[in-house]
């Protein structure tokens, strides 16, 4: 589907440490706003001066190449001085995602063996028992040791990048939404590739949620490419649409039940969007109900994405391909990305030239996991990443990806995925947006519904499923209907939640 590895790597020059691509970015900035953030805005010098003196405090700590540098930050300029003053001493770096529970926070963090963990009053409640040296940016109780009073004292003059392509760059956390969140571990140069981006200094992306590690990716594309970050601490839909119109967003990136809630909310009719030129939604289900509403409701804006944590963005359908109407693009996740490999591996081992589980190999993927060599070795075999999901390739060679392989079942002769049963759920009148979580162990599948607001029809919508899908996969379908639906810390539907709201 594209280039070789080999032909990539004889024709294609080494790339710049992402880490480069951004102190030149803020130094052409110089005294243009790069970051608006809810303290206030701070410029490319501003931010570039801030960067020089963490990385003069870190390395005057001992970091350097091959120690990691765990955070559990905030979206807030000194994070990301933190993260680009790590990269820059040639240390790598990891924003740590935060779920719940303080022993699932530290069993997390222990996997990850950071050399040093940096918290902020904003996230020092997170913070679980660590074996590490901890500093704080600012007054945290319990944590003596200040890491912007030592870079205060620090001068700011240009440090030279200490950046090796082949070092440890980058260590990815993943929200955990089945386990202990894994680590996807990058070298530098991997992290670079996973960060390209084109020259857009028209760019002003909207980045919201309250942790850093939510749009890390984003915030290093825009300020490579010469745009403005505009940060917010929260993903609350009337606060996005109204900075959209006064911020002129022209970039938003959410997962499908944010986009819902944006979607469904009554301000989009009263602010003006018109700076708007792509949403992206990705991480969840997309049905084709609820696509052709989105666009509908937000205009020729929308863009889909497939990707991962540890792969990056592989496909994406542009808004300019983005038809609903169209059976093809409907259920799709549009075309390969340049660079990126694809191939589909049957339940028997073999591999298929259009369907079966999806393998991805990339310059963007990560090497494998820290510390996890279980999970390691069933997902990153012979330089792929075996992804779990279950898609095919459509005769116009677009990507469609059906769900979780192991969610997807045969059922009287006819393939049967949540999305199709989310979709055909959302037909309904009634039903504003439904969420399928295979239960294999009870044999069932939970639909956590949402109506829009006169209540649910369940014999009806149970009735279309199986006139759909059959009768058998009707009757082991369990609806509940809950005020809101339960979401992870990134947006995600949260499918422990979801099922626990089932009867045993």
């Amino acid at each position: 589907m594209t280039n070789t590895a080999a032909d990539r790597a004889g024709s294609t020059p080494a790339p710049h440490p992402s880490v480069e691509q951004v102190v030149a970015a803020l130094a052409a900035a110089g005294d243009r706003v790069v970051l608006r953030h809810p303290d206030g805005e701070t410029t490319g010098a501003e931010l570039l001066a801030a960067i020089h003196r963490y990385a003069r405090a870190l390395a005057g700590l001992g970091i350097g190449t091959g120690d990691l540098v765990a955070q559990y930050g905030p979206n807030r300029p000194d994070a990301l001085a933190v993260r680009y003053a790590t990269h820059l001493i040639d240390a790598a770096a990891v924003y740590v995602s935060a779920p719940s529970g303080a022993e699932r926070r530290a069993q997390q963090l222990a996997q990850i063996d950071p050399r040093l963990v940096v918290v902020f009053p904003q996230t020092a409640h997170l913070l679980p028992e660590t074996a590490a040296p901890v500093v704080a940016v600012g007054p945290v109780a319990g944590v003596p040791q200040r890491l912007d009073e030592l870079a205060a004292a620090q001068s700011s003059a240009p440090l030279a990048s200490r950046a090796h392509l082949a070092d440890l760059g980058t260590v990815l956390s993943s929200g955990g939404t089945t386990g202990i969140p894994k680590s996807s571990v990058r070298d530098v140069a991997a992290w670079a590739a996973a960060v390209a981006t084109p020259h857009r200094p028209e760019r002003r992306q909207l980045a919201s949620g309250p942790e850093a590690y939510l749009t890390q990716i984003l915030v290093a594309q825009t300020l490579i490419g010469g745009g403005t970050v505009v940060l917010r601490d929260d993903s609350d839909p009337a606060a996005l649409l109204a900075s959209i119109e006064a911020d002129r967003i022209t970039d938003l990136f959410l997962v499908e039940p944010q986009l819902v809630a944006l979607m469904d909310h009554p301000d989009v009719a009263r602010r003006d969007l018109s700076s708007l030129r792509t949403l992206t939604h990705i991480g969840a289900s997309a049905p084709p109900t609820l696509r052709r509403r989105a666009v509908e409701r937000l205009g020729p804006v929308l863009q889909h994405t497939y990707g991962a944590s540890e792969i990056g963005i592989v496909s994406a359908l542009r808004p300019a391909d983005y038809d609903p109407s169209d059976p093809g693009r409907a259920t799709c996740a549009g075309t390969v990305l340049p660079g990126v490999e694809v191939r589909f591996r049957r339940e028997d081992g073999a591999l298929d030239p259009a369907y079966g589980s999806i393998e991805v190999r990339s310059p963007a993927m990560a090497h494998g996991y820290r510390n996890r060599p279980v999970e390691q070795a069933e997902h990153f075999v012979d330089g792929w990443y075996r992804t779990g999901d279950l898609g095919r390739l459509g005769d116009d060679g677009r990507l469609h990806v059906l769900g979780r392989a192991a969610d997807c079942t045969v059922v009287d002769g006819r393939l049967v995925t949540p999305t199709g049963i989310e979709d055909t759920l959302m037909c309904r009148p009634d039903v504003r947006y439904a969420v399928v979580v295979a239960d294999p162990g009870r044999g069932r599948r939970i639909a956590a519904v949402l109506s829009w607001g006169a209540g649910l029809d369940v014999p009806a919508g149970r009735d279309a499923v199986a006139a759909e899908h059959g009768r058998a996969v009707a009757d082991t379908l369990v609806v509940v209907e809950p005020d809101d639906l339960p979401l992870t810390e990134q947006g995600k539907p949260d499918r422990a939640a979801i099922m626990a709201l089932a009867p045993p």
